[in-house]
């Protein structure tokens, strides 16, 4: 009697998890039939075996619950939809890739179809092919605009990371600009501070450039002016010291 009981119990546990592992197969079919459809509606071959792949990839992940959703014909048209996207990968040409695409593409649909039969449970049994269809395409419509919501969001990090680079190199070169102009300067008083010092006739050391700023690119526009400008203060104070020492 024992026994009679726990088979009782066990017996809907199996209907429930088979009824589970059908909903999700269905899930990832219907995502390998969005995929395979954006493949035959690709323009260039490029799109059009991504797609595939993706189609295929997610074939390949319902069969995981295929083998205990006990839906034997969907299986079968998985398998068919499966060596069809296989073979997209080498072909070499766009028609010859639409070809096993769109083969692919209806069986996928009768596939879906399928695997619907098997996971609606007893209320949903009076649901018709047509309206099966029907929510297909809804569903297909609502992974394509996801996936479009996607490529814009990847499209605005790619313009955000286009224009830091552009900040970014606009901010170098005004620090280069300004570090040669701050050069151009110094070796300029240099020039004028030795040339004085020699017609005075001092006894002097030659007034050299003393420049220890190696990496600007960690540096900011203000700290730049500011290592520069005490630059000169120091050439000056050196310059007026040794003038001074003429007298």
């Amino acid at each position: 009697m024992k026994h009679f009981y726990l088979l009782f119990f066990l017996f809907p546990s199996l209907i429930i998890n088979a009824q589970s592992n059908c909903d999700e197969a269905n899930s990832y079919i219907l995502s390998a039939y969005s995929h395979v459809k954006d493949a035959y509606e690709a323009n260039n071959i490029s799109h059009l075996k991504y797609y595939a792949n993706r189609s295929l990839e997610s074939f390949k992940l319902s069969k995981k619950t295929l083998a205990d959703c006990n839906c034997e014909t969907a299986t079968n048209l998985t398998n068919k939809s499966m060596d069809l996207l296989a073979k997209v990968e080498d072909v070499e040409t766009y028609e010859d890739g639409r070809f096993f695409v769109k083969r692919a593409r209806d069986i996928s649909k009768e596939c879906i179809i399928e695997i619907d039969k098997c996971s609606v449970n007893s209320n949903k049994k009076s649901t018709t092919i047509s309206e099966n269809t029907e929510l297909l395409d809804l569903q297909s419509e609502q992974l394509k605009l996801k996936k479009q919501q996607e490529a814009l969001k990847l499209k605005e990090e790619e313009i955000k990371t286009k224009l830091a680079q552009q900040n970014e190199e606009t901010l170098m070169l005004k620090k280069k600009q300004l570090v040669l102009s701050y050069k151009s300067a110094i070796s300029s008083n240099i020039k004028t501070y030795n040339d004085v010092l020699k017609i005075c006739d001092c006894n002097h050391e030659q007034i050299k450039e003393v420049d220890n700023l190696e990496d600007i690119n960690s540096e900011s526009l203000a700290s730049i002016r500011t290592y520069y400008t005490n630059n000169l203060k120091t050439l000056a104070s050196n310059y007026l010291a040794q003038l001074n020492s003429c007298e």
